[in-house]
């Protein structure tokens, strides 16, 4: 990703470091220093962080239920812990014997 500076400086736009900015609900999601360091955050409806970015190159990605609490974790280093919600059945529908059934998902 191209720091957020150099854009600025494309278009012309004047600033000063440090280059912060906060979501509607005053969470951080862009911050970059002088020296070039950057990183970049992103969160969900709850306010949970769910994705953070920096300029080493590192990220890592979260996935939360409805309490908050983490289900899924993965970074650029290869580490994963959890289930995606993209492999979960929580919330399909089976049906047997003509009854319907949804599908929970308990996190140990």
């Amino acid at each position: 990703m191209k720091p957020l500076s150099e854009t600025y400086k494309e278009l012309g736009i004047a600033f000063t470091f440090p280059i912060e900015i906060k979501d509607a609900n005053d969470n951080d999601t862009y911050y970059e220093t002088s020296r070039g360091y950057w990183c970049k955050r992103e969160y969900d409806a709850e306010g949970n962080e769910t994705y953070y970015e920096n300029s080493d190159p590192y990220w890592t990605k979260w996935e939360h239920d409805s309490k908050g609490s983490v289900t899924y974790f993965e970074d650029s280093y290869g580490y994963k812990e959890g289930t995606p919600r993209s492999q979960s059945c929580a919330g399909k529908v089976v049906e047997v014997d003509g009854k319907k059934y949804k599908l929970t998902e308990q996190i140990d």
